[in-house]
């Protein structure tokens, strides 16, 4: 682990910037459907189930304002579809760390999860 320039409860800690690109619950699981490849937002409403089209339109925002996610117009002009894709960042972030907090969260499923809350 990086602990030098981290020390305790310092605001510009690396670590602290990492999280952030996940505090959003539904920005790692958008980028998780993109790397299957470039996708339309109407095909990732219907991959991801559960979210909102307002919800899936702000995180593409967070995600591209963090240069996580990159959209071009598959016709140039106004009328071509958008589509979403991850930037060679997004793609590191997407297939490396996320991916191995994706496989640590299916390992330890049942742990988290915990006791069923009263009815």
């Amino acid at each position: 682990m990086i602990e030098e320039g981290c020390q305790t409860f310092v605001s510009d800690c690396q670590l602290r910037a990492a999280v952030e690109l996940v505090q959003h619950t539904w920005d790692p699981v958008v980028l998780s459907a993109l790397r299957l490849g470039p996708t339309r937002r109407s095909d990732l409403l219907g991959r991801i189930g559960g979210i909102s089209d307002k919800v899936l339109t702000q995180a593409l925002r967070r995600l591209q304002a963090r240069a996580l996610v990159t959209k071009a117009r598959t016709v140039p002009g106004r009328g071509g579809a958008a589509v979403y894709q991850l930037s060679p960042l997004g793609e590191s972030f997407a297939n490396g760390p996320l991916a191995h907090l994706a496989r640590w969260a299916a390992d330890h499923q049942a742990e988290l999860v915990g006791p069923p809350t009263p009815a």
